[in-house]
């Protein structure tokens, strides 16, 4: 998965397709949620995180789920994932939050990040959440000033 780098350009030359498609193409879909999302013990799509793309062969895509506050009131786990609806393999990335106390509310941000390829053709990708303790109605806050993201870029070539 090693990416090239461009070639160093020269006053007066010719801009070849070549060069340009060793750019990445940059923003390919973006997912945001301001709902908050509460928790259970069943991983499931999260309020909003979800995105199609069409994929080319042999390009990197680095993809970047971010949920701005997670609340847990109480010990357990909460298990962040970005997964393909459909291909193989289905999970690609995932976190794992740990409340430290029993106690209390305690907060915390996370973000999973994914970098690979895909056959070229439609992707349809999704933010996932679940949690080991669905007693303390744990669950992903978000507001106007609190958006969650789904992000696929185009890095460059593979």
């Amino acid at each position: 998965m090693a990416i090239s780098p461009n070639t160093t350009f020269v006053s007066g030359a010719v801009y070849t397709a070549a060069q340009a498609n060793a750019y990445g193409f940059s923003t390919m879909q973006l997912a945001t949620s301001t709902t908050t999302y509460v928790l259970t013990g069943s991983d499931a799509t999260a309020t909003g995180m979800s995105v199609s793309f069409t994929a080319l062969a042999n390009r990197n895509y680095k993809i970047t789920y971010y949920e701005p506050e997670i609340k847990m009131t109480n010990t357990g786990l909460i298990i962040l994932t970005i997964r393909r609806t459909s291909g193989t393999p289905a999970q690609l990335q995932g976190a794992t939050i740990s409340s430290p106390t029993s106690s209390g509310a305690n907060y915390a941000s996370a973000t999973v990040t994914y970098v690979g390829t895909f056959s070229a053709g439609t992707v349809t990708l999704t933010g996932t959440a679940s949690t080991t303790n669905t007693g303390a109605t744990p669950q992903l806050d978000r507001s106007a000033t609190l958006v969650a993201t789904l992000l696929v870029e185009d890095i460059g070539p593979a």
